[in-house]
């Protein structure tokens, strides 16, 4: 059950460095995140899975040296969109015509409203944007990989512009967003691990309005 996962899960503080995810557990990982729900459906963002030992040290550097980043196998770094372009919009469309196999005119009046509205924005509030919607990709990212039993530990605590440089991420247009390690549990040395999960009650957590 969904709901048991979420409770077996944690910020993972130690993972275990002699452990590595398989390859299809990542893959289901990386694919719950491909299938996330995004704004008029544009994917403003991508994931760069980085596994090379030497380049995740230099991220563990610049995200205070967070032990995760090395100690786990895999490390997901979301990166948005740093600007929405008419390159970027049309492709988007163009490929859901193609894949649907037919055009349809409301979809391409709303092309032409998107055209109009986001473009001649500035480009930080439209890379604000994108990251909101790379926030998607990353919950479901952590649900999906509560659901194959693979650690992971959410981060924001690093320095962008570093991981950025490091990925050569502004080159393509990308902006780092938040970091996900993928590993095991090195339960003996982690001190969260057997501590009670505390979240607010339902009650001052949810307001129903009938």
């Amino acid at each position: 059950m969904l709901i048991d996962k979420l409770n077996w899960r944690y910020a993972t503080k130690k993972m275990d460095s002699s452990k590595t995810v398989p390859e299809d557990k990542v893959e289901r990982i990386l694919e719950a995140a491909r299938l996330a729900p995004t704004s008029s459906g544009l994917q403003p963002y991508e994931i760069i899975v980085v596994t090379n030992p030497d380049i995740r040290a230099r991220i563990q550097e610049a995200a205070n040296g967070q032990a995760q980043i090395t100690e786990g196998s895999h490390l997901l770094v979301f990166a948005a969109w740093d600007n929405y372009t008419p390159e970027r919009i049309n492709s988007m469309f163009d490929l859901v015509n193609e894949e649907r196999g037919f055009t349809n005119e409301g979809w391409e009046n709303y092309r032409k409203m998107l055209l109009g509205l986001y473009p001649p924005r500035d480009a930080q509030t439209n890379y604000e944007h994108a990251a909101r919607q790379a926030y998607i990709g990353f919950g479901l990212a952590i649900t999906a990989a509560a659901f194959e039993e693979v650690d992971a530990t959410p981060m924001e605590g690093f320095n962008p512009e570093a991981v950025d440089e490091i990925l050569g991420l502004r080159e393509r247009g990308l902006r780092s967003v938040t970091l996900l390690p993928l590993g095991y549990r090195e339960s003996s040395g982690d001190w969260l691990v057997n501590l009670k999960k505390v979240r607010r009650a339902k009650e001052d957590f949810v307001t129903e309005v009938h």
